[in-house]
């Protein structure tokens, strides 16, 4: 089985698969623009998705949380907006118990900034986009 998600170029419309686990930031193969990344993760993949080239955001959230439905488009023009500098992974914490727990997941959505599997910050509840991309400003370089 292939993994991985289907996106389309920003810059040339072509289709490509962003693999979760890559050891780089995902390019274009039509292109080479920096493409989205966006992936789920859970208990056994986590510490490969958090521990790479870029920093990681990780959105702890429930299918049952109004709030993280709220906040999910902004991730995901985050990592648009960022492709090549910033993986978007989501854990649901209704299936990764072991995470929450690790990261004092009781109130969600919790976005936790990582670089290489260490913690830099940590932002509780949906952002606006302006907010959050003040919260990740220091980090971006």
């Amino acid at each position: 089985m292939v993994e991985g998600t289907v996106v389309t170029c920003p810059s040339c419309g072509k289709k490509a698969r962003v693999r979760p686990a890559a050891p780089g930031a995902p390019k274009c193969p039509g292109c080479g623009t920096r493409l989205p990344w966006l992936v789920a993760s859970d208990e056994l993949s986590f510490e490969r998705e958090v521990t790479g080239p870029v920093p990681a955001l990780v959105d702890f959230w429930a299918p049952w949380c109004g709030p993280c439905h709220a906040v999910a488009p902004v991730l995901e023009r985050l990592a648009t907006r960022h492709a090549g500098a910033l993986k978007v992974v989501k854990v649901n914490v209704d299936q990764c118990p072991g995470l929450a727990a690790r990261y004092g997941a009781s109130s969600i959505p919790l976005l936790v900034l990582l670089r290489d599997g260490t913690e830099l910050e940590r932002i509780v509840g949906a952002q606006p986009l302006p907010a959050l991309e003040a919260f990740l400003a220091p980090h971006l370089g």
